[in-house]
Formats: C-alpha cells, structure tokens, sequence
C-alpha cells in the first residue's frame, strides 16, 4: 500500500510538472489521473487494498468536515443565544476499535470536535470516557459515535 501512495504522489507531480500548471486543481486532477492508471495497472493483483482505502479515507474526512460544520454550528447558536440550552454530561463510550492508533485517532477526532472533550482511556482500552455539551439521550450520544466515527475508523484500519 505504501509503494502504491508513493507511486501516486510521484506521478501526480510529474504530471504537474509536465503541464507546467502549479495549480490545486492540476495537483488534484494529478493524482486523480495518476490513482485511475495505478488502479488499470494493477487490476487483478492481490495488493490493491490501496485502492479501497482511498476512496475510504476521502468520505472518511467528508463526514468529519460534515460533524466538523455541524457541532460548530451548534455551539455557535448557543453562543449567540440567551438562553442556554445545554444539556452537558460525561459519557462512557465502549470501544470496538483495539489498537492504540485507533483509539487515539478516534479520541482526537472527538476531541477536535467543538462540545465534545475525550478525557480518558480504561486501562484494558474498553471504554473512552467523553464530555460532551450536549447529552440529551446517553444512548443516542454513544451511537452517534459508534455509528460515526469509530466504523469510518475501523473501516481504515482494516
């Protein structure tokens, strides 16, 4: 997967550099180009997971701009409005994902997240405990982020 990505990233910038445009779009319709004719190549080989993984990745940092814009949104209107709303609590969240990378990329994610704080780890690595501004269902609140983050996490990982 490695060889594949580097492969990538060389060919984007030959085409960049062969067309002589140092624009985003050129960089960005490069290593498209450059992804199609690695994915045509290796077609059949058993070493394609590289091409699972980036359209993954892609929708993966999508759905976090989307949650991104989204809590943004919501703490903004709480800002902005008299009235208080919140409903803040900790949550203990149990974990799927195993492997420290995981967790700590999922913990970051959350983290990153305006309303929401990861504060700590269980010991066994089974349970991430969050704080979060808004917990008007508990439940609801752990599959947002089981459902979300955690299987977009697995998925990559994988």
């Amino acid at each position: 997967m490695k060889n594949r990505f580097v492969s990538n990233i060389l060919l984007t910038f030959v085409w960049v550099v062969l067309t002589g445009d140092f624009q985003f779009a050129n960089y960005l319709f490069g290593f498209i180009l450059s992804y199609v004719i690695l994915m045509v190549i290796t077609k059949g080989s058993r070493k394609a997971k590289y091409f699972t993984i980036v359209p993954k990745l892609i929708f993966f940092v999508l759905f976090f701009v989307k949650e991104l814009v989204k809590a943004n949104l919501e703490v903004a209107w709480e800002v902005m409005t008299p009235k208080l709303n919140m409903t803040p609590g900790i949550v203990k969240v149990p974990l799927t994902v195993q492997s420290d990378v995981g967790i700590t990329l999922l913990a970051n994610l959350i983290t990153l997240t305006p309303g929401t704080l990861s504060l700590d780890v269980s010991n066994d690595k089974k349970v991430l405990y969050v704080h979060a501004m808004y917990i008007k269902d508990k439940e609801k609140f752990i599959a947002g982020i089981k459902n979300g983050f955690e299987k977009r996490i697995l998925e990559i990982l994988k």
